[in-house]
């Protein structure tokens, strides 16, 4: 299986709009957890990242690897094994703002759902209390 590329069509969309292409890529099993394990361990190799991510098949670590090489968010390296390209750094960057948004949407629906403001405070990602009566 190939990446998936802006401009053409993916899983879900046939818009080709680079945001459907990136969420098919990142949808992905494993792409996500693969991602974290380089974030939070650096360069790795192949045996590092399977006993990293627990039980993914080599064959499915093989093909995410190649998918996330192909759109330029990882990259191999003839020493030192798997690392993060600056797009993929960029691209953590991202996703831990979406992190932070989730955790403000978890706390809101922790008591009577959505919209209902019991005051109720949560931890960001920087250890910092927010109330989402601040938000």
């Amino acid at each position: 299986m190939t990446a998936p590329k802006p401009g053409t069509t993916v899983r879900g969309s046939q818009t080709g709009r680079p945001i459907m292409a990136v969420l098919d890529l990142l949808g992905r099993r494993w792409s996500l957890r693969i991602l974290w394990e380089l974030h939070m361990s650096g360069p790795s190799s192949f045996r590092d990242l399977q006993r990293l991510c627990g039980d993914i098949s080599p064959t499915v670590l093989n093909t995410r690897l190649a998918e996330l090489r192909e759109a330029g968010i990882i990259e191999l390296r003839e020493k030192g094994g798997y690392a993060i390209t600056g797009l993929g750094l960029e691209l953590g960057a991202v996703i831990l703002q979406l992190g932070d948004w989730a955790e403000r949407w978890a706390g809101s629906m922790e008591v009577g759902g959505p919209g209902e403001k019991t005051g109720l405070a949560t931890k960001g990602r920087n250890g910092k209390k927010t109330s989402r009566r601040d938000s």
